[in-house]
């Protein structure tokens, strides 16, 4: 039977086969993860739909192909049980093929063997893992001197991931950096070819960060971007937070932090100025009913793009709770589809970096996105006398098709002004 790419979000409609997790002939139960994809929304393991073997490969790693598209074969256990004869062959066959895949340069599987294991360690010692390799395990075991039966195997059924010799690779560059011909792309967690040149080094793109420059490029070609910033007073905000933080963190186990408040503002700006909360499809125009926040989250050289949901309807502890939970997610990638889905409107704090000013690229299909910065303590003139205030320039990136300097203007205001409005006393947390 053939498996085929699934949907992995809304609005997808491609994936990139980041990695291979079986081999050519071999047996997978139901719901066994097959391969890793990757697209501009999220990051998952694609499970098999039946158990059985697998028979072909059709999609390489690092290949795009369209939702739909045929990724694998395989022969399921049904079809097994109408020809044992034929079954019994073909292992045969898949056993062969499986060989002659992880050849590399005509190297054989029995000298990979041979230069990956020592037999009397194997037999003499606790096994490590199941003893069950993919090729591209076994080809960066064999270039980089790796004993395949001392590597402890961290993935389904202690099968040795790419991850887990990337990380013998990693933990042993110090002391032959120079012998090295290869680098490891910490954002694809791909090897990457390193091309050599008087001008510095070659590095592809491929993975996660071909995703975002795809995303990005259809974006700033497709949108006439417009942009806007305004000044506001965040003294109380500050005063606020610093207020509740201690008791917020003693009692509830996560930070209270500056940026709940923001998207908390923005949410109910939003419901007053739904025309922001809109996206633009061909020849129509359409406003989102619900007020769902993309907040951008940052992990080494990825960028994901999680949503919290409904984020008019969720108290500020609400939103503070769903950051933290977002935020843990995409450092220990376990952000589900579900979780990247459905944004309507983009929050980017991009004053956690010490920006104070920025312009952001609007997350396709949006109207708009707003940049946070960072607040800053600088002498401002109140009542014609000098004073020092915590100030915060707000960045806001619209959708010309869709929206207007007016629009944006009167958007931008009220969201200074519920700024400039939280106080200890008249500001609820809960």
């Amino acid at each position: 039977m053939e498996l085929k790419m699934p949907k992995l979000g809304e609005s997808v409609h491609e994936g990139t086969i980041e990695q291979w997790l079986v081999a050519e002939g071999e047996q997978v139960e139901e719901y066994d993860p097959i391969c890793e994809v990757i697209t501009d929304k999220v990051t998952a393991e694609v499970p098999s739909t039946h158990a059985g073997t697998i028979t072909s490969i059709v999609v390489g790693e690092g290949d795009t192909v369209k939702v739909g598209s045929v990724i694998c074969h395989l022969d399921t256990e049904e079809e097994v049980t109408h020809s044992n004869a034929e079954i019994t062959e073909e292992k045969d066959n898949q056993s062969s093929h499986t060989q002659r895949d992880e050849q590399e340069d005509s190297t054989s599987y029995d000298n990979l063997r041979k230069n990956t294991f020592n037999n009397n360690d194997v037999e003499t010692s606790q096994p490590k893992n199941n003893g069950r390799y993919s090729p591209v395990v076994f080809r960066l075991a064999s270039e980089h001197n790796i004993n395949l039966s001392e590597v402890v195997g961290t993935g389904f059924e202690g099968r040795v991931t790419k991850k887990d010799i990337q990380k013998l690779i990693s933990q042993s560059s110090n002391q032959d950096s120079s012998d090295k011909q290869t680098q490891f792309d910490s954002t694809t967690d791909k090897k990457e070819d390193v091309h050599i040149s008087e001008g510095g080094d070659s590095i592809p793109v491929t993975g996660i960060r071909k995703q975002i420059a795809q995303n990005m490029v259809k974006s700033s070609t497709e949108i006439p971007h417009a942009w806007m910033m305004v000044e506001a007073d965040a003294t109380q905000l500050v005063q606020t937070r610093n207020h509740y933080k201690d008791t917020f963190k003693h009692n509830e186990g996560f930070n209270l932090t500056y940026f709940a408040f923001f998207i908390k503002a923005v949410a109910e700006t939003l419901k007053s100025y739904p025309m922001l909360n809109s996206s633009w499809h061909e020849d129509e125009i359409k406003v989102n009913k619900d007020i769902n926040i993309s907040i951008a989250v940052a992990d080494e050289n990825k960028l994901y793009v999680p949503v919290i949901k409904h984020a008019d309807e969720k108290s500020i502890k609400g939103i503070a709770k769903e950051i933290n939970d977002l935020a843990n997610k995409a450092r220990n990638n376990e952000l589900t589809s579900e979780d990247m889905k459905g944004g309507t409107f983009t929050v980017n704090s991009t004053g956690t970096f010490g920006s104070i000013s920025s312009m952001g690229i609007i997350n396709h299909p949006q109207a708009a996105i707003l940049q946070v910065e960072s607040i800053v303590k600088k002498p401002v003139v109140i009542d014609d006398m000098i004073a020092i205030r915590h100030m915060v320039n707000l960045c806001l990136s619209i959708d010309h098709r869709i929206l207007d300097g007016l629009l944006a203007g009167r958007f931008m205001q009220m969201i200074k002004d519920k700024i400039e409005s939280y106080s200890i006393n008249q500001t609820s947390i809960y």
